[in-house]
């Protein structure tokens, strides 16, 4: 699967996506760094990568419609998370083989103690 990784999570993250065998572009990497909410969205639409990011603002599905994404992951973590837990919570995500596959065309908010989808999962 193919990602894209928001500015905002840690350098690790991407490290660990990519040695879970998928595709990652960091978007410090790519000249995102400091780009607008929409340039990401825009660039991982037009790659066809799922969006990863700490960024509330992509869990808005009138400004950022799921079905027109490979996928929306939004880490809800407390503000005093460290790297570590950031991977870890999103190595946890992608390892469940049931999430990844239900992630194109939703939005995943990935919690430490659940994951909501929407639109929600039958």
């Amino acid at each position: 699967m193919r990602f894209l990784l928001d500015a905002n999570l840690p350098r690790s993250a991407a490290e660990m996506i990519s040695g879970l065998g998928h595709e990652v572009a960091f978007a410090r990497d790519i000249g995102l760094a400091s780009a607008t909410d929409e340039a990401i969205a825009a660039r991982a639409r037009a790659s066809g990568a799922a969006l990863v990011t700490r960024d509330l603002d992509f869990a808005n599905i009138r400004s950022y419609p799921p079905e027109s994404f490979s996928g929306l992951v939004v880490l809800r973590l407390p503000e005093h998370a460290v790297a570590t837990d950031i991977v870890e919570l999103l190595r946890r995500f992608l390892k469940d083989a049931v999430l990844l596959t239900a992630l194109p065309g939703r939005l995943a908010v990935v919690e430490l103690d659940r994951v909501r989808f929407r639109p929600a999962l039958p």
